[in-house]
């Protein structure tokens, strides 16, 4: 099977050539199948990301906070999109429409779904998709999100903070990070603060907390250990800001004026915090009128973004485990304040190609970054949702016909096969023109049967190979890799070393590489085993 991915960026019109395919004049191949498929609008594909949602079992205050958030903005965006419903509905009637995409094209894959580690996670991603028809029934959205919030007021404590469990004192993140987003809801009018009779005591927790840490700096200084003047910018703080430039400040007590003063001016001088902390501080400084300092700020951050013809605009950074180092949240963060501050439309698109093309090789794995991640796709810059124009295919020197065609609701997903006599050297070029403001994707497979000694290695995907066999042999220096050519005869007893080298363009998480071994050599490894190597973690089954 040689496969070639079709990815075409938003109103572009582009021609691929399947090299392989095109050059190839063997008088030993069969040709067996050439199958085609498309997705004009991929956006969909994260719509049905919207019920994993509700699923999050954890009980603690984040968790707990994250269904209520979550549910609210999954009915907040169905509800503000009519169109949603209609396709949830005839997807409800395709069996195949809720499948998980691991489950699909098993005939195009080298791996069935049953030899891989990620059985457990296409039957999970498919029992949540199945779960579409509980976003609508709003009753229990009521009654879930009402739960939610009896929950979290049981949680709070004299003090006015929020405890991560029951019983537990008072966290000062915890409180900021459901404070922030409830300011996210309101900001996009779903809820009015008066709703939340306990909010003012909440925030009240939180500006005592910063004045204490202000406090406690002028303390030192006095002392002569440290300067004012200095960085003394933390991320809780630089949090806290954020959080407060969602609510009205009318009521804040001298010394909460003051401390947010000295933090405000930190933050204009001492911003360079890392990708995350500089698109929130330039939030911060935009709603607190410093706008100047927030424009250079975005300046900065878009000469120092990525911009990839086919990945969209983003940023090369080190992501780790803290709630400031994740890439999903980061680039909803940065979709936010470009959409706000710059009002650039075209880098906010880019930015948005990003975030689809992630979740066409990621599973989005927390509550937060897919809720954050469905609204800077559906709520910033163009309306993706209603793309719905149908690309102009050529293969060859025919145009693909695809009214015709049975398509998904909602993505417009089609597929279709042209059987062993009917395939031609022509089919290998192909020419899209797509005419919808959102990015598409598609692939061809080029299925046939040949002698092994002909297939050669075509480079055509975001993902390559190489492999090479060694000989290692005892030295006075230890042991040595000689490579194997025409030249070097194996013998019984000699070792082999196989060398693979896999290259690839941007993450992926469900990869499966399948190494066969030549005929008379015997496995030394035959445990099958988790393993982790050269900065990669993978199940090995031998």
């Amino acid at each position: 099977t040689e496969s070639l991915p079709l990815p075409v960026g938003p109103n572009q019109t582009k021609s691929f050539t399947l090299k392989s395919m095109a050059e190839n004049n063997s008088n030993s191949l069969t040709n067996h199948k050439f199958t085609f498929e498309f997705t004009p609008n991929p956006v969909w594909y994260a719509v049905k990301a919207l019920p994993y949602l509700m699923e999050f079992p954890h009980e603690c205050s984040e968790q707990l906070f994250n269904r209520f958030y979550a549910n609210t903005l999954a009915n907040h965006i169905a509800n503000s999109t009519p169109k949603i419903k209609t396709i949830f509905d005839q997807w409800r009637n395709n069996p195949d429409a809720l499948k998980s995409n691991l489950e699909l094209n098993q005939d195009l894959k080298s791996a069935i779904l049953e030899e891989t580690p990620w059985v457990l996670d296409a039957q999970n991603e498919a029992t949540q998709r199945k779960n579409i028809a509980l976003l609508f029934d709003l009753n229990k959205m009521a009654f879930e999100k009402e739960k939610a919030m009896i929950k979290l007021k049981e949680r709070i404590n004299g003090d006015g903070g929020i405890s991560w469990f029951p019983g537990n004192r008072s966290s000062v993140y915890i409180t900021q990070y459901i404070l922030e987003g409830i300011g996210h809801l309101i900001k996009l009018n779903v809820f009015k603060e008066e709703e939340f009779d306990w909010l003012q005591q909440s925030i009240n927790y939180v500006d005592n907390e910063f004045a204490k840490r202000y406090e406690d700096l002028k303390r030192m200084a006095k002392t002569g250990l440290i300067k004012m003047d200095d960085d003394h910018l933390d991320y809780l703080s630089i949090h806290y800001l954020y959080l407060k430039s969602f609510y009205n400040s009318n009521n804040e007590e001298a010394n909460v004026t003051e401390a947010k003063k000295y933090y405000l001016g930190q933050a204009k001088k001492y911003w360079q915090k890392g990708i995350y902390m500089e698109g929130m501080i330039a939030l911060i400084l935009k709603r607190n009128k410093e706008n100047s300092t927030a424009s250079d700020i975005l300046k900065s951050l878009k000469e120092r973004s990525i911009v990839n013809e086919e990945l969209g605009m983003y940023w090369k950074m080190n992501y780790g485990y803290y709630w400031y180092q994740l890439p999903i949240e980061t680039q909803s963060l940065l979709i936010e304040a470009f959409t706000e501050i710059s009002k650039d439309n075209q880098s906010v698109e880019l930015m948005k190609t990003w975030l689809l093309k992630n979740k066409q090789t990621n599973n989005w794995s927390t509550t937060k970054g897919t809720a954050n991640a469905i609204y800077a796709l559906l709520l910033n810059g163009n309306d993706w949702l209603n793309a719905d124009k149908e690309p102009i295919i050529t293969l060859g020197k025919k145009v693909v016909e695809t009214s015709t065609l049975e398509k998904e609701a909602g993505s417009g997903y089609f597929k279709f096969d042209i059987k062993d006599k009917e395939i031609t050297k022509d089919l290998a070029n192909i020419k899209i023109e797509n005419r919808n403001p959102v990015p598409s994707w598609g692939a061809i497979y080029w299925q046939y049967f040949e002698q092994l000694d002909k297939i050669k290695t075509f480079k055509e995907t975001p993902l390559t190979l190489a492999k090479q066999y060694f000989i290692e042999e005892n030295s006075s220096s230890g042991p040595k890799l000689i490579e194997i050519n025409d030249n070097k005869i194996l013998k019984p007893g000699d070792k082999l070393k196989v060398r693979i080298v896999l290259k690839v363009d941007r993450e992926m998480e469900f990869v499966h590489l399948k190494d066969m071994r030549p005929a008379n050599t015997e496995p030394i490894n035959v445990i099958s085993q988790y393993k982790w190597q050269d900065g990669l973690g993978y199940y090995e089954s031998t």
